[in-house]
C-alpha cells in the first residue's frame, strides 16, 4: 500500500490524533507518540516491505482465544498486510504504545478513524495494552523483552524455509533492561540472523522516572556491539538518518538501530513534567484546557473540543 503523504508529515498527523484521543479521554500514554512517531511513520511508509491489510478497516471486536471451537480466530497482524515468503514480518513489542499503532494506522489508510472510538472499551479489539488479537499486533508483547525473542524465532524458521521476507521489531528502550533481550540476541548472533532488524525508541524515561534513575542501562551501542550485532545509533527524528541506518550492510548478524527520542517532541509543554510522562492524566480542568492551547498551537491545530 503506497502513501503519498511524506513519512514526516505522517509523523505529524500521528502526534496530532494521539493528542486529540487524550484531550478528549482525559489522559493518554502521548509522550510516546512524541518520540516514536517518525519511526513509525518510516516504518509504514516506507522500510516495511508488506502487503495491503487484509482485515476490516473497522475493527471487529475481540472474539475469544483461539480454541477447537474458535478456529477462525485472527491475529491484529492482518492490517500488517498477509503473511508470505516475500513480505516483511513486524513485531510490535511495546504493547503500551498501542495508541500510537492505532494512530499510525489509520494514517497509512490501514484503520478507519472510527476504529478509535471502540479504543479500551468491553469487548474490543483496540484495547489499551495491545494484545495479539488488536490492531497491528501478531503477538502478545505486554510483557516487555518478549518482542525480540518473538522476532529471532521467526527469522529463524524463514531463514530454514528459505523466506526471502525480513523480520522487523519496534521496541523501547526499557525493554533493554530485561534478561531476555540479550539472550535474544545471543541466539540472533549464534545463527546468524541478519535476516532480522529492529528499531528501539530510546526515550530514556519508563513507567517511574528517567531509565537513569530507575535502573541505568549504561552504553547500549558498546553491549550489543559486544554481543557481535550490528547495531546503529541515530538521531530517532530524522528519518533520513534511519534510511541511512537501515543501509547499513550487516551480513550473517542482526542490525539493532538505537533510535534516540525525546519524550515531548513536538510537544514541549510537556517537558515540565519529565521525567513523569509514562501517562499523561490532567490534575484538574485548568491543566487540561492550559495543555489543550498550549499544544495546539505547537502542533498546528486548533483547540480539540471536548
Amino acid at each position: 500500500m503506497q502513501n503519498k503523504l511524506k513519512s514526516e508529515e505522517i509523523a505529524l498527523r500521528i502526534r496530532r490524533r494521539v493528542f486529540e484521543h487524550c484531550i478528549k479521554n482525559n489522559g493518554a500514554y502521548l509522550s510516546q507518540a512524541c518520540s516514536s512517531a517518525e519511526q513509525l511513520a518510516w516504518l509504514y511508509n516506507e522500510a516495511l516491505n508488506i502487503g495491503d491489510s487484509t482485515m476490516p478497516s473497522i475493527p471487529e471486536n475481540f472474539s475469544g482465544v483461539p480454541s477447537i471451537d474458535n478456529k477462525n480466530y485472527k491475529t491484529g497482524a492482518g492490517y500488517n498486510g498477509p503473511i508470505s515468503n516475500e513480505y516483511d514480518r513486524f513485531i510490535f513489542a511495546p504493547a503500551h504504545y498501542a495508541l500510537v499503532a492505532y494512530a499510525t494506522l489509520i494514517e497509512v489508510g490501514r484503520m478507519d478513524p472510527a476504529g478509535l472510538s471502540m479504543f479500551n472499551k468491553d469487548g474490543s479489539s483496540v484495547e489499551i495494552i495491545g494484545a495479539e488479537h488488536s490492531p497491528g499486533m501478531e503477538m502478545h508483547n505486554g510483557t516487555l523483552g518478549i518482542g525480540l525473542s518473538t522476532a529471532a524465532g521467526i527469522a529463524y524458521g524463514r531463514k530454514l524455509n528459505k523466506e526471502t521476507g525480513e523480520t522487523c521489531v519496534f521496541m523501547s528502550d526499557g525493554e533493554l533492561q530485561e534478561g531476555q533481550i540479550w539472550e535474544a540476541l545471543q541466539v540472533s548472533v549464534y545463527y546468524k540472523l541478519d535476516n532480522l532488524w529492529a528499531i528501539v525508541d530510546v526515550n530514556e524515561q519508563q513507567v517511574d522516572g528517567a531509565m537513569s534513575d530507575v535502573l541505568d542501562i549504561g552504553d547500549v551501542q558498546k553491549k550489543i556491539n559486544a554481543f557481535g550485532a550490528k547495531c546503529i545509533e541515530i538521531d530517532g527524528h530524522d528519518i533520513d538518518a534511519m534510511r541511512q541506518a537501515k543501509k547499513e550492510k550487516h551480513k550473517d548478524q542482526p542490525l539493532i538501530i538505537l533510535a534516540r527520542t525525546c519524550p515531548y517532541k513536538g510537544m514541549n509543554y510537556l517537558k515540565k513534567r519529565f521525567p513523569r510522562l509514562h501517562y499523561v492524566r490532567f490534575k484538574s480542568e485548568e491543566e487540561r484546557s492550559k495543555m489543550n492551547l498550549e499544544i495546539s498551537k505547537e502542533l498546528g491545530i486548533e483547540p480539540i473540543e471536548y
